[in-house]
């Protein structure tokens, strides 16, 4: 492979082992002050009057294009099912990121009223079975090698969404806000988070037995591809290691379908050279392919939570989050809360193992997850000032804890307790 640059073509350098190990090392943990937040919020689109019916493909073709013609902060994406998903910029508090991504919310759905759509806060589409709206070699490759493990794959590429929070990794040196600890803090809590905001509680119009039916789907598909790597005190070197043990999805091609080779990871793709040497630009998009509950990119990226119901229902996590990770009190309030959950992780990576698995499956049914979540949204509340959020962020987190956590439930239990569940909307409307 090659690039054009002025209209020559540069061919590609291959990269060693030990290179990848050192870029890998150089870019995954960017240390410093933690002081920039920011959230990837995905949505599901659905018809507005009868969100049972698809979306026709050339219908999503008209929005997004119609979407890319109006001026947003954040950077708008199509996901291969064709979800939306809005990346808000670094913003310097949860002030700033709250009213940026809000008002780009509200200039989407403007456009997609227009055409009678609606963006939908669920975890997992209750209805449709997965259905590939994007054709490109990159989502041929994925569909191809995530099949290998049965259907959950597609699943979660056509119809799973979240909302991504990301946290700055923490300093280099060791303490409540040193990155090992947030490191650590990441997993633990995200399984306090999976619970208190999982949302996605059928399938198939039919419950399936999980709260969170797109954790599920994330676990179906492996742990070399979803999975994280062991939690120690050196997250760096866990990190690499995890990268080039992982199984390549893809070997790019300029023309033509992409490779797609089986059981061949980075590690012996550096060494062995074929089907070609692998390129820097193929250790950045092996990256990409890795999908864990937590992602180290420079900063950290918490990947465990649902979409949420409401047009502001992603607010929450963000605030709960930003909160448990940026203020010192309620940052070691929250581990103290979720230290005794590691225990039952029985020293396996997230989210292949039993707590994950009960945060997924029972949610705050789980006496002890529904401690730890009260205890953290408690002391996210006592922060969110601290922080500068205003009223409609922190009446919007109490009204949370509130209505769900005290009470040990979630979202998804809501769905459930609908009269004709599976033939309700998400809020409550009758739609057969």
């Amino acid at each position: 492979m090659s690039d054009s640059v002025g209209g020559c073509i540069r061919p590609r350098t291959a990269v060693s082992e030990a290179e990848v190990e050192a870029l890998v090392r150089g870019i995954c943990f960017k240390t410093g002050p933690p002081r920039l937040l920011g959230v990837e919020v995905e949505w599901l689109v659905h018809e507005l009057r009868a969100p049972r019916l698809p979306v026709s493909p050339e219908r999503l073709q008209a929005v997004y294009t119609a979407l890319r013609a109006v001026p947003l902060r954040s950077a708008l994406s199509v996901e291969p099912g064709g979800q939306l998903e809005l990346s808000s910029l670094p913003a310097a508090s949860l002030t700033e990121c709250v009213r940026t991504v809000s008002a780009d919310l509200d200039a989407v759905r403007a456009v997609l009223r227009e055409d009678g759509l609606a963006l939908v806060g669920l975890g997992h589409d209750p209805w449709q079975a997965p259905r590939r709206y994007l054709r490109q070699p990159r989502y041929d490759a994925m569909e191809s090698c995530l099949d290998r493990t049965g259907p959950g794959g597609r699943f979660m590429m056509c119809a799973s969404a979240s909302v991504q929070v990301c946290v700055d990794a923490g300093h280099e040196e060791p303490g409540p806000m040193g990155h090992v600890r947030r490191w650590w803090l990441a997993h633990h809590l995200g399984a306090v988070l999976l619970a208190a905001f999982a949302n996605s509680p059928l399938s198939g119009g039919r419950p399936t037995g999980w709260r969170s039916t797109r954790q599920l789907r994330w676990t179906q598909i492996g742990a070399g591809r979803a999975g994280g790597p062991p939690l120690n005190t050196d997250p760096r070197g866990a990190w690499t290691w995890h990268v080039l043990d992982a199984p390549v999805m893809c070997v790019r091609r300029d023309g033509g379908p992409w490779d797609v080779p089986e059981g061949l990871t980075l590690r012996e793709w550096t060494r062995e050279l074929v089907p070609r040497p692998p390129t820097r630009e193929d250790l950045d998009y092996h990256l990409t392919t890795l999908f864990p509950p937590v992602r180290p990119r420079g900063h950290l990226e918490l990947r465990m939570i649902d979409a949420q119901p409401g047009d502001d229902g992603w607010i929450v996590p963000l605030a709960v989050t930003a909160a448990l990770f940026d203020d010192p009190e309620a940052t070691e309030t929250a581990y103290r809360a979720v230290k005794p959950l590691a225990e039952r992780t029985l020293g396996l990576p997230a989210p292949h193992n039993p707590l994950y698995e009960d945060a997924a499956r029972a949610a705050l049914t789980d006496p002890e997850l529904c401690e730890a979540a009260v205890t953290c949204f408690r002391a996210a509340l006592a922060a969110l000032p601290r922080l500068g959020a205003g009223t409609e962020v922190t009446d919007a987190v109490a009204g949370y804890l509130e209505r769900y956590v005290l009470r040990g439930r979630c979202p998804a239990d809501d769905l459930l307790d609908m009269p004709g569940g599976a033939d309700r909307g998400p809020h409550g409307r009758e739609t057969r």
